[in-house]
C-alpha cells in the first residue's frame, strides 16, 4: 500500500481498547492511505498525577513527542491525553508556525456536549477516573461554553477506577453513569480509554453519553482538510 500522508498519535497512557478505538476512528475518517505514527511516554502522566498539574518536565516531554512526530513526517498530530490538554493548547502557536496542527482529542467532544446540554437543559456530567483529567476537562468545557455563548452546570463524576481491568471499569462506569444521570442532561467521558463503555452507559442511564475518539478523529480530518491534504 502507498501511504498518502502520515499522522502522529501522541499518548501518555494506553490500553488495547484505547489504541483500537482511536486507530479505528482515524482510519475510518482518513482512509487506509493514512500512515499512523504512534508515540507514548507514560512518565508524562505519572509526573502529572503525582504533582496534580502538568509539570514543566512533563510538558517538555510532551512537546518532544510532538516534535518527534514532525521530524518523522507527520502532517498533523492528535493529542490523546486530556490530562495534558492545556499543554497542547499552549503549543498551538508553535503548531501554526511549523504548519503541523496539534489537535486535542477531546475539544470537539466538549463542544458537542455543551450543545446537547443547551438543547436539553444545562447540566453536563463529567466522568473521569483521574482528578488530573477531570479538572482540565472541566476547564475546557467551560471555555468552549463561553465561546458558544452558553451557560452550563458541571456535575463531577470522579470514579476511583484507574487501572481497573476492562470489565470492572465498565461495571464501575455504568453504575456511576446511572448515579450522575439523575443530575445531568448529558454525560461526557473525560478519558479516551473509557470510550468502549459509551454504548452500555447510554443504555443504562438513559441520557446521551459522549466519548472522545470519534470526535478527535473528525477534528484531525478537518485539520488535514484545512491544510489542503483532503
Amino acid at each position: 500500500m502507498v501511504f498518502i500522508m502520515k499522522v502522529g498519535l501522541v499518548y501518555t497512557s494506553t490500553t488495547p481498547e484505547l489504541i483500537d478505538m482511536v486507530e479505528s476512528e482515524v482510519i475510518k475518517n482518513l482512509g487506509e492511505g493514512a500512515e499512523i505514527l504512534s508515540y507514548q511516554d507514560s512518565t508524562i502522566l505519572e509526573e502529572t498525577r503525582a504533582a496534580g498539574v502538568v509539570t514543566s518536565s512533563a510538558a517538555a516531554k510532551l512537546v518532544a513527542l510532538y516534535m518527534k512526530a514532525v521530524l518523522e513526517g507527520a502532517e498533523a498530530i492528535l493529542n490523546i491525553c486530556s490530562s495534558v490538554g492545556e499543554a497542547a493548547d499552549a503549543s498551538q502557536d508553535l503548531a501554526k508556525y511549523i504548519g503541523v496542527p496539534i489537535v486535542r482529542i477531546d475539544e470537539e467532544m466538549c463542544r458537542d456536549a455543551v450543545r446537547i446540554a443547551a438543547a436539553k437543559g444545562s447540566r453536563i456530567g463529567v466522568l473521569a477516573t483521574l482528578p488530573t483529567t477531570l479538572e482540565p476537562t472541566k476547564k475546557t468545557v467551560q471555555r468552549v461554553a463561553r465561546e458558544l455563548g452558553k451557560k452550563v452546570v458541571l456535575v463531577d463524576g470522579l470514579t476511583n477506577a484507574f487501572g481497573a481491568n476492562p470489565e470492572e471499569l465498565k461495571r464501575l462506569l455504568v453504575n456511576k453513569s446511572i448515579e450522575v444521570a439523575q443530575q445531568a442532561d448529558v454525560i461526557l467521558l473525560c478519558q479516551g480509554s473509557m470510550a468502549y463503555c459509551e454504548a452500555d452507559m447510554a443504555k443504562a442511564c438513559g441520557i446521551p453519553v459522549v466519548s472522545s475518539p470519534r470526535y478527535g478523529a473528525v477534528a484531525l480530518k478537518d485539520a488535514l482538510r484545512q491544510k489542503g491534504l483532503l
